[in-house]
């Protein structure tokens, strides 16, 4: 797996038995994001995917829309002290035509993996302006579909086999056919790198998809959903009520607590097909 994980010796208790044993473990590692070489962000993540990553946040900021929005994206070089590149910086490129910088995206340059939040100027600055409405797109999904999703996000996530320590996020179809699936140790970090390799494709605005996330639903999911015409998040766990808010204010779909054939459905009701009248 190269860089995305690592083996580390720890001690083993079992019912009393002690064994020493190597573990492998998920690779944490910051990645400073540059914009026509300026420095806008750290995230820490898990290498692979970087540039996706990179290209997804600038999605979820309202920055880059199309594919031709981004000129390249690339490594820097010469990063470490020796001069060597440690592919923890990425350098993303925009056509000319994108407008500058909002001042109001700097983040006092950090973001953990856990709250890609942390450091916003202000709630404001948060609720960015979406390139595409939601509220009218034609996706219907049954019951049945969504809670079948779960288990096929977690048959597909290879990295969390070997290390449990992983989220996901995935696109779906209305039928439950996987178009895309990405792992990172952020769950904002694995959205960025879904709606990244998007955008960089050309397939912006995500008509008729449904994002599926392995842990709870914030705010700032549903933003990023948005942000990429994406109608319908799903999750196992809880949302929060500004993400409910957020919701109902795009027109999205909010599914919660998505568990065999149990879910919450916390917004957007309607798009589920089998629902009565």
């Amino acid at each position: 797996m190269g860089r995305v994980t690592a083996r580390r010796k720890v001690v083993r208790i079992r019912d009393g038995a002690v064994t020493d044993r190597a573990d492998t473990l998920v690779v944490e590692e910051p990645m400073e994001i540059r914009v026509d070489g300026r420095a806008l962000a750290i995230t820490m993540r898990t290498p692979g995917d970087d540039f996706d990553l990179a290209v997804g946040f600038l999605v979820s900021e309202g920055v880059v829309r199309r594919a031709g929005d981004v000129v390249s994206a690339r490594y820097c070089a010469g990063t470490a002290e020796d001069g060597t590149n440690t592919y923890n910086v990425v350098d993303v490129t925009l056509d000319p035509s994108v407008p500058p910088l909002d001042p109001s995206l700097e983040r006092n340059f950090y973001t953990s993996s856990s709250c890609g939040l942390c450091g916003k100027v202000s709630l404001d600055a948060v609720r960015t302006a979406a390139a595409w409405s939601v509220s009218e797109d034609p996706l219907r999904v049954s019951a049945e579909v969504l809670a079948a999703l779960p288990e096929r996000l977690r048959s597909a996530q290879r990295v969390f086999a070997r290390t449990g320590g992983l989220h996901a996020a995935a696109l779906f179809t209305a039928e439950g056919e996987l178009l895309h699936l990405r792992e990172d140790v952020g769950r904002h970090n694995a959205v960025d790198k879904v709606v990244g390799h998007a955008v960089r494709s050309g397939l912006l605005p995500l008509r008729q998809t449904i994002l599926m996330v392995s842990g709870r639903a914030s705010f700032e999911l549903v933003q990023k959903a948005a942000m990429a015409g994406i109608p319908m998040l799903a999750a196992v766990s809880a949302p929060s009520s500004l993400a409910v808010d957020l919701a109902e204010e795009h027109g999205m779909s909010l599914v919660g607590f998505l568990r065999g054939s149990s879910m919450n459905v916390y917004a957007g009701a309607h798009r589920l097909s089998d629902l009565p009248a």
